[in-house]
């Protein structure tokens, strides 16, 4: 059974970091693209990383880039969202997904739809 478990999450100030996990068990780690999407309140889920399973090409919304950094570690299975400047509007139910999608990489990720396993999620609140 594929299962995907996301931590790390809490309360910060503006400013400030955070780094998610995503632990995934139940399929060949390697063999999917892990993806990282939030849902702010009153909001669609928004894409906001993922890795390419393949080449390990990344892709970043521009919401994020340039300070979210998204790194897997095959030795634990466990794929990271590293979130620095945080900013209030971060606020939000972060998942990580899991799949093989038509799109990640350099400038496309695949919307919500196409990914097949999810986790739970973490809440992250940014304060100002």
């Amino acid at each position: 059974e594929v299962q995907l478990v996301e931590s790390g999450g809490g309360s910060v100030q503006a400013g400030g970091s955070l780094r998610l996990s995503c632990l995934a068990s139940g399929f060949y780690f390697d063999d999917k693209t892990i993806g990282w999407f939030r849902r702010a309140p009153g909001k669609e889920r928004e894409g906001l990383s993922c890795e390419w399973s393949g080449d390990g090409s990344v892709y970043y919304a521009n919401s994020v880039k340039g300070r979210f950094t998204i790194s897997r570690d095959r030795a634990n299975n466990t794929v990271y969202l590293q979130m620095d400047n945080l900013k209030p509007e971060d606020t939000a139910v972060y998942y990580c997904a899991a799949e093989h999608p038509r799109f990640c990489s350099h400038g496309k990720m695949s919307d919500a739809w196409e990914w097949g396993y999810w986790g739970l999620g973490t809440q992250v609140t940014v304060s100002s």
